[in-house]
């Protein structure tokens, strides 16, 4: 049913491939700031269909299905492109923030299989407020580390390195999400757990 949440969900997913070329460039700067305003633009149709179903009494099936699977690839296109692209790369770990990131593609992918297995025996796993805090820290961290190659002039210097305030917001953030995803995702398997034989 193309309800007007469920097209403002699909329109989400159309904007991803036009978000992951705007990124492709790191050495384009209007490009980042572009590709920041569409993930803004994103963020914001992501909150309104949601509410916008619940308000009218429309939530849908296709709803239930569209929308985390819409969440999914924005998240999973933004960590993959920022890493080919060299983004998740800072002062004093280097590459090793990339490890932040493959920790939260190994949860979504992990998360989306428990979910299927679940699924057919009727047991629900419930978000919890520790999993909307990761969702938050993650949306924020990848937010910040695409402002961060828009702004490249928005720097400080730190025991005489020079550092990009977005940049390291997002890198900070990533981590956050990180370690929160490693949280909220054994809480998920303990609950898959219980069910396998």
């Amino acid at each position: 049913m193309l309800t007007l949440p469920n097209i403002l969900t699909l329109s989400r997913i159309a904007m991803i491939p036009l978000l992951a070329a705007l990124l492709w460039w790191p050495g384009w700067t209007a490009g980042y700031l572009w590709a920041f305003a569409l993930y803004c633009l994103m963020g914001i149709t992501d909150y309104f269909d949601g509410m916008l179903a619940r308000q009218s009494g429309k939530v849908s099936r296709l709803g239930i299905f569209l929308d985390p699977i819409a969440d999914k690839i924005m998240v999973v296109s933004v960590i993959l492109v920022l890493t080919a692209m060299g983004v998740l790369r800072g002062p004093y770990a280097g590459d090793a923030h990339v490890i932040a990131g493959m920790i939260i593609l190994i949860r979504e992918i992990a998360v989306s299989g428990l979910r299927e297995f679940l699924g057919p025996l009727q047991v629900s796993v419930p978000v919890s407020k520790l999993a909307k805090w990761k969702t938050t820290f993650q949306l924020i961290a990848l937010g910040s580390l695409i402002l961060g190659q828009g702004l490249p002039d928005w720097t400080f210097a730190l025991t005489g390195v020079v550092h990009n305030v977005p940049h390291v917001v997002g890198l900070l953030t990533l981590w956050a999400a990180a370690i929160l995803t490693l949280a909220t995702g054994w809480d998920y398997l303990r609950v898959g757990l219980r069910h396998m034989d």
